[in-house]
């Protein structure tokens, strides 16, 4: 084996990625972890190793857990590297990457990807102004930089990572001007079959609620069921304006933060051609797995938010199964000791997504913020309105690959990543067909930009001789 080989090749460092590792290396198998950013953690544990204890205080409980998880990390053995972008993954499960400004190449015996989540898009009239950001984005701000908002604010769209940020800015002292949640008592009577199911996940349940009684004693604004959102403003956000109880509100803000919900980061898979489901739950393309996170190509594998939306903590859980289906597929564990080792870890998933289906059902999008009016920009990079891509089907469009050839959309630096999601379904509806049947677009290397120069410094892999 050379040095370019290794037994398992692990993308991105979150909750699914380190709990591989860890899990691989402790029966001896030679692991490397790519991760774009500079340390170990992830989205949900970005920068835990540098928060200080005003930082942990603020970002909650759940965040601080992460330390002990990156520093068990960090001693298991693993090779991690930081600051890789990687730029080409193949299904003889080759990685090619950028890191200190070079490409490299490694070679793995199999392959997990744990590339994690990101933000569903909320494409409305006016996203697109300066003063509109995702509720993610002003996550990271706060978990990289410790940077708050300093004009008012507001927060608008679903799901629980908007009640989070928003008790987290209140515990940095950050003044809220309203909440402006688009579900409402549809959704929550849609929700109710799911309750009885959810009662085994009851800690997740607790969680939510006690976000809402900590917004509800700080007296924060908060309006539900809020329909036909408009960001105003002409050169800058200026007010958030919709309809709820039967009136139209309108809320001035310098910084409107959107968020309906996070879905999987499937860049990879796609590339790989590997299979997907449309996910009706989830309204979101989803890997097609195995019970061992197996894909449909033999010796990839993949664990966490990047196959199907499910939490840290579920991530965390598939990450281990995975790795200790790859110790014993390299024959460190046998078949009886497999299913010893991972039934605690199948027990725990269980009680895991046992709440997912209550939060898919009760914080589903509603369809006019996915998609959306003929005026709205969908593809930002290439300035294309869904009014632009129902016109393509019209002339003969039907998915969104092709949409590439009528008018670039998805060829952009995002490479399709914040508008893909919106034009599978806008199509879809135009068609009057399922999203299934319309597809996503075709992922091609390279998936991050590298620069010729670059390229020419990659080292080809050694050939192995038997």
């Amino acid at each position: 084996m050379n040095n370019q080989t290794v037994d398992l090749i692990v993308i991105g460092a979150g909750p699914a990625g380190m709990s591989a590792a860890l899990e691989a290396s402790r029966y001896g198998l030679s692991v490397v972890v790519l991760d774009e950013q500079g340390s170990p953690g992830g989205q949900i544990y970005r920068n835990i190793l540098q928060a200080d204890a005003r930082s942990r205080s603020v970002l909650g409980d759940d965040y601080t857990a992460g330390a002990e998880l990156v520093a068990q990390f960090l001693q298991c053995g693993a090779r991690y590297l930081a600051n890789a972008a990687i730029w080409q993954v193949t299904p003889q499960r080759q990685v090619h990457y950028l890191i200190d400004g070079r490409a490299e190449v490694l070679q793995g015996h199999h392959l997990l990807i744990a590339t994690g989540a990101f933000e569903r898009p909320m494409p409305i009239p006016g996203w697109t102004l300066p003063g509109v950001m995702t509720a993610g984005a002003g996550q990271i701000l706060l978990k990289s930089a410790a940077l708050v908002p300093v004009g008012p604010m507001v927060l608008a769209g679903c799901g629980p990572l908007l009640y989070l940020l928003a008790v987290q800015y209140l515990r940095a002292g950050i003044a809220i001007e309203a909440l402006v949640d688009t579900s409402g008592q549809g959704d929550l009577l849609r929700a109710w079959r799911t309750v009885p199911g959810a009662l085994r996940g009851w800690r997740d349940v607790l969680k939510g609620l006690q976000l809402l009684i900590e917004l509800k004693r700080a007296g924060v604004r908060h309006v539900r069921g809020a329909r036909d959102l408009h960001i105003e403003g002409q050169a800058h956000a200026t007010a958030l304006s919709f309809d709820s109880g039967g009136r139209r509100w309108t809320i001035p803000a310098s910084l409107i933060l959107l968020h309906q919900g996070v879905v999987p980061n499937t860049q990879i898979s796609w590339s790989l051609r590997l299979e997907h489901d449309w996910s009706e739950q989830q309204l979101c393309w989803i890997t097609r797995r195995d019970s061992q996170g197996e894909t449909s190509l033999p010796g990839i594998y993949i664990a966490g938010d990047g196959g199907a939306i499910g939490g840290a903590q579920v991530a965390l859980l598939e990450g281990g199964l995975v790795g200790l289906a790859i110790a014993a597929r390299s024959g460190k564990v046998d078949t009886q000791a497999l299913q010893q080792f991972a039934n605690p870890y199948r027990k725990a998933l269980r009680r895991q997504r046992a709440a997912r289906p209550l939060m898919d059902a009760l914080y589903r999008p509603q369809q006019q913020n996915r998609i959306p009016s003929d005026e709205v920009i969908v593809c930002r990079c290439e300035d294309v309105s869904a009014g632009s891509i129902r016109q393509h089907v019209e002339l003969g469009c039907l998915g969104p690959n092709q949409t590439k050839a009528f008018g670039r959309c998805g060829m952009g630096p995002c490479q399709g990543r914040l508008c893909g999601l919106s034009v599978t379904e806008i199509i879809a509806e135009q068609r009057k067909v399922p999203a299934a049947e319309v597809g996503y677009y075709r992922v091609r290397s390279p998936l991050k930009p590298i620069t010729l120069a670059q390229l020419s410094t990659e080292t080809p892999l050694a050939q192995e001789h038997p």
